[in-house]
């Protein structure tokens, strides 16, 4: 009986932390598809539109590092797990309470102060497995952040179709509450032999020309992700007379192909073709995405172009956060990665406002043709500078 209990309490340690997980990003999610003409409806520049989606971005650039260090320091996860977690509970429910372009900046801007917990969620449920099993506990988390995900889209459209757009605020709260109830039962884990990150060391890494340039082709990939599918894209959809619902269906469909893609990106992909010519092909695909958003007549065309698009874009962030630590010293893994994610999160504000500046001062098609140019950029340099590690 006493074994059984055990094994019981063992299981019940890994499901909560998939649910908390899965509900957390559920919070952060559901009203991403209705949140762009959301802004827009209430009169703001597209310009304003990119600087309140981008301010998820910009938040999470700034927090993430220092939040590593202090849970490192403090060797506590938890704690700042049911800190992210009340932050995005005061997000969606400030955003539901709220409707000036100030207070959906600052309510935003709190999402991605949520969404830089990710690090203590990462490290805590990591250190449930053994070091030689680190990549089935990724496997498992990042599975938990991408259901989360795609039902928030699913789930925020539909009920933003059927109560109105202010209720996917309402439920994204909603689901922060669920996860701060599951967040409690959480298991810490005080035995962690982490050491804390220091920005010394993160500036020591930095200096690595590969490292350099694999986080400036996860901004320009991120660039593109923030400008178009969690940007503008809605937008243009919501000109072609998309529902609350369809807006929904299409964020799904633009993030599920690169879950497979992402997976196939860093194994059979590159076992082929090699790490080279597969980011290659998937920075070209995107662009091609985007110079195809302009002439798509109706809905569904747009659909098609999102769901293609979302491949090439998925397999480049997955492949290149590899490559980030591949050829590192196992003592500096830590470092590396720590500076790729935190460099990244540029590329999550500067897209969104980029292209609505261009779209503010040309058209919102300009903007997604540059967004297409931002797309070549990242490929020629990935031809000129990314070597095959393999």
């Amino acid at each position: 009986m006493a074994k059984g209990e055990m094994m019981y309490k063992g299981k019940f340690k890994y499901i909560i932390f998939i649910i908390t997980t899965s509900l957390f990003w559920f919070s952060l999610y559901a009203y991403v598809p209705i949140f762009p003409g959301y802004i827009e409806d209430l009169g703001v520049s597209h310009g304003m539109v990119g600087i309140i989606i981008g301010s998820y971005g910009f938040s999470q650039m700034i927090i993430r590092i220092p939040l590593g260090i202090i849970s490192d320091r403090l060797n506590k996860r938890k704690l700042f797990i049911l800190l992210g977690i009340i932050s995005s509970f005061l997000s969606g429910l400030g955003l539901w309470l709220f409707s000036s372009a100030l207070s959906m900046l600052f309510f935003r801007a709190l999402a991605g102060i949520a969404a830089a917990s990710w690090v203590a969620f990462s490290v805590l449920f990591s250190s449930y497995y053994r070091s030689d099993e680190a990549t089935k506990a990724t496997g498992y988390i990042m599975a938990a952040n991408n259901f989360g995900q795609v039902l928030a889209m699913l789930a925020g459209g539909s009920a933003a179709e059927i109560f109105g757009a202010r209720s996917s605020f309402l439920l994204a709260a909603a689901a922060a509450v669920l996860a701060f109830i599951s967040g409690m039962l959480i298991s810490e884990n005080k035995e962690i032999t982490r050491k804390p990150l220091s920005f010394a060391e993160l500036a020591s890494v930095g200096k690595s020309g590969n490292l350099i340039i694999v986080s400036v082709l996860a901004i320009l990939s991120q660039f593109v992700v923030f400008a178009t599918v969690y940007g503008f894209t809605p937008i243009v959809a919501e000109s072609l007379g998309a529902s609350s619902a369809q807006l929904g269906l299409l964020s799904t469909l633009s993030i599920l192909p690169g879950i497979p893609a992402g997976a196939l990106s860093g194994s059979y992909f590159s076992n082929k073709f090699g790490e080279k010519k597969t980011l290659f092909a998937g920075f070209i695909i995107a662009a091609f995405s985007c110079i195809a958003i302009p002439f798509a007549k109706s809905f569904s065309v747009l659909v098609i172009t999102q769901v293609i698009g979302g491949f090439g874009k998925g397999v480049t962030l997955p492949l290149l956060m590899g490559l980030s630590i591949k050829n590192v010293e196992e003592n500096k893994r830590g470092s590396a990665m720590g500076f790729f994610q935190a460099i990244y999160g540029l590329g999550m504000f500067t897209g969104p406002v980029a292209v609505g500046f261009i779209s503010d001062i040309a058209s919102l098609n300009a903007g997604f043709y540059f967004t297409a140019f931002i797309c070549f950029i990242a490929a020629f340099t990935v031809k000129l500078f990314v070597k095959d590690l393999s």
